[in-house]
């Protein structure tokens, strides 16, 4: 029994910032959520690069020069197959998490990354374009497992009282790759035609320093004793983490957990969205998803270049401003970070929408009217560095760790393939479908943007409630009432009857014996 193993402490569960917290947090993001950001930006500074280097293999192959139409319809499958391998790896997710663990799958994932990187570093060596294509697609089902993953990690290795810090880590990192992609790519660095295949490959680095140190870290103390029924294990991994707080209060909770299933098995996403008892939770998740990808973020990022260029700063300068912009992403992010603890994930959330949206519609207004009034350019401008900072504060960090929060074990994995997919499919969609939807209504296309961030935020401050410094087993009952499900009841002799089905509150009985 853990009581055996552990000293006699008073049931409150919180714990300091340990060094080996903070490391496994910075680990496990450096290596895999910076890699989403990176690859996120890396081919836009390559472009015309990619392009020709298309261009030369098809005439050098087929004797054939393609047309402009064609270049860019081979450039935008290389860039939107990494959404596509990002889906695919989020689809993965349950399976690999279930059967390998969280850091195990964090280990095992990466050796995609060296398979993809060496496709595309060795592509213009080997000529030949399909390599580049492959190895996006490749690192793509990367990221879409680390996407889910990494937060699913850090979420169940924290304590309460630093799950949101621990949980925006890997936004950090997501907005530092795509900084660090943005100042590479800068024509002083590798932005030059010789380099791009290197600029491409970079990511096997950050994974190489993963792939020493990571292996030496425990698993999840969570999935040790809930899934494995490991008590020794998830003793010592808290252990490790934990130099002070109270360890026998954490396993207790987690019995006390483990002890509300009906099955430690893991529910498919099948069975997820057909039970009942984590309805809210599931729309929640979906909401939060959806709304994060069709807030506007994507458009803004893909045409950021075009509203500076209209806002009249020089074309030789812009790329400076774009790596401007990518340091305040950083900045946000850690803003983020340090306050979620302090402010909760509400007021993130409802905040930074409703930012986003009041910025969207500053957009419309500007664009509108800079025609009349020059000084609307520089406004346009504002908002584009307003909508970033806003995302990157709460939204884009705060729906991954809160799809951790809102589940026990058994339905967390099969919520991270949905939001996963839901994630990248809505990436995706905004990236196919902004361009004829600009094209259709011009500017006012930001106004849609700006009415999905006010519904996501209303949906958020009357529906979501706040789980800062809750267990898992307190934000379960949190939803219980909006489920209309009964949690317990008590039996006549006093014993106390466990509501439940899959450990979330629908009736059953459970007799001591």
């Amino acid at each position: 029994m853990a009581e055996e193993l552990l000293p006699n402490n008073d049931a409150k569960i919180s714990a300091h910032l340990t060094k080996s917290l903070l490391a496994a947090a910075l680990l496990a993001s450096f290596g895999s959520s910076m890699l989403y950001g990176y690859n996120l930006a890396v081919v836009n500074s390559p472009s015309e690069y990619i392009k020709d280097f298309y261009n030369q293999t098809m005439i050098e192959s087929y004797d054939w020069s393609p047309d402009e139409e064609l270049l860019t319809v081979l450039y935008s499958l290389t860039v939107s197959i990494f959404a596509i391998g990002g889906m695919t790896g989020a689809l993965l997710v349950g399976r690999l998490v279930t059967r390998y663990g969280r850091k195990g799958t964090l280990v095992r994932s990466s050796v995609l990354v060296f398979v993809g990187g060496a496709l595309m570093g060795f592509s213009r060596w080997c000529r030949m374009p399909a390599m580049v294509i492959i190895g996006r697609f490749i690192t793509g089902v990367h990221s879409g497992i680390s996407l889910s993953v990494v937060p699913m990690y850090l979420g169940e290795i924290a304590p309460k009282n630093l799950r949101g810090f621990l949980g925006l880590v890997p936004s950090i990192h997501i907005c530092l790759g795509v900084f660090i992609a943005q100042v590479l790519g800068l024509h002083e660095l590798l932005g030059k035609e010789e380099h791009w295949p290197l600029l491409l490959s970079l990511v096997v680095f950050p994974t190489i320093v993963q792939l020493m140190l990571l292996p030496w870290f425990p698993e999840s103390p969570r999935y040790l004793l809930i899934e494995k029924g490991n008590v020794h294990a998830t003793v010592a991994a808290l252990k490790w983490y934990r130099t002070k707080g109270n360890i026998q209060a954490e396993v207790e909770e987690m019995q006390e957990e483990q002890r509300s299933l009906s099955s430690i098995q893991t529910i498919s996403v099948r069975g997820l969205l057909k039970d009942r008892c984590v309805r809210w939770q599931v729309i929640t998740i979906m909401v939060v998803n959806i709304g994060m990808q069709l807030s506007g973020i994507d458009a803004i990022w893909f045409y950021t270049n075009d509203i500076f260029k209209n806002a009249g700063i020089p074309e030789p300068h812009i790329q400076y401003t774009t790596v401007g912009t990518g340091a305040i992403e950083v900045i946000s992010g850690v803003v983020g970070c340090f306050t979620i603890e302090r402010l909760g994930r509400r007021p993130l959330m409802i905040g930074g929408f409703l930012f986003m949206g009041l910025c969207c519609a500053g957009i419309t207004v500007s664009v509108l009217f800079q025609a009349q009034l020059s000084f609307m350019r520089y406004i346009s401008v504002g908002c584009v560095v307003g909508i970033i900072a806003g995302f990157c504060i709460g939204p884009a960090g705060v729906p991954f760790l809160i799809t951790a929060e809102l589940f026990k074990q058994s339905h967390r994995p099969a919520a991270y393939t949905v939001a996963g997919c839901l994630n990248w499919l809505s990436n995706f969609t905004i990236g196919f479908v902004f361009p004829f939807l600009e094209v259709a209504t011009g500017p006012y296309c930001y106004l849609i943007f700006c009415a999905i961030c006010l519904g996501v935020a209303t949906y958020t401050y009357f529906i979501i409630p706040e789980t800062k410094n809750k267990t898992f087993m307190e934000i379960s009952q949190m939803f219980a009432a909006k489920n209309k499900i009964l949690e317990e009841e008590l039996t006549s002799n006093g014993h106390l009857k466990l509501a439940m089905m899959n450990g979330y509150g629908t009736l059953g009985q459970h007799d001591e014996k």
